[in-house]
């Protein structure tokens, strides 16, 4: 079945059944809804992205817009990667049984790590993505050290895309690097009963600032 096909029944059926321990699982509001993941689609389709990363893989929902995108590019060498030290515990392997239902589990590389170690990690290996998700820890904190690991692994000129935009502390996370590195705010969605987001491109160079460098925010 195609990522729109497992897509559709998820948001059919709204609960699961996990093949990995047989526990039923509601899938939303904790997935996002279909306005944010066609949003994802077609950004990935309009950036012609190839490479990919999402913070914090979930129900794996996001994953499928995602990956459809990819797909729609048309370019076999595509390839999406996923961080989520929950994915067993919480999660019950449920983004990677409805990634295998779509066909597209191969594209996907799933770290099971906190993403405060995995992207340190992929920076010193030289990785380097098109577009990124972030959905994963919430906290100020967790979200700013996220951002400012993207902030180097998305290329100059990518597309950074955050959920739960209503959250203080993820907003005001994304205001310090419009204030002060220059990313700009592409589009934001704020009429969402569950989840705002925002896109935001990263500068297509990267600013020169003084040592002491800081604007408010």
């Amino acid at each position: 079945m195609p990522p729109c096909g497992v897509i559709d029944r998820l948001f059919r059926d709204r609960r699961c059944v996990a093949r990995f321990d047989g526990s039923v699982h509601d899938l939303f509001p904790v997935a996002i809804d279909a306005e944010e993941g066609q949003a994802l689609r077609t950004w990935v389709v309009r950036e012609k992205a190839l490479r990919t990363i999402e913070v914090g893989l979930g129900y794996g929902v996001a994953a499928l817009f995602i990956c459809d995108g990819l797909l729609a590019n048309g370019d076999a060498a595509a390839r999406h990667l996923a961080i989520d030290p929950h994915q067993q515990s919480r999660f019950a392997n449920c983004a990677l049984q409805f990634l295998d239902d779509a066909g597209v589990l191969e594209l996907v590389e799933h770290h099971s790590a906190e993403s405060h170690i995995v992207l340190p990690r992929l920076l010193a290996e030289g990785h380097a993505f098109d577009l990124a998700f972030v959905d994963g820890n919430h906290r100020f904190d967790g979200v700013f050290v996220d951002l400012v690991y993207l902030d180097r692994l998305v290329r100059c000129g990518g597309i950074v895309i955050v959920d739960d935009y209503q959250l203080r502390s993820v907003s005001r996370a994304v205001a310090f690097f419009t204030a002060n590195i220059g990313w700009a705010i592409e589009e934001v969605c704020t009429d969402a009963a569950a989840h705002h987001w925002a896109v935001l491109r990263t500068p297509r160079v990267r600013p020169l600032r003084a040592f002491d460098h800081f604007v408010d925010f």
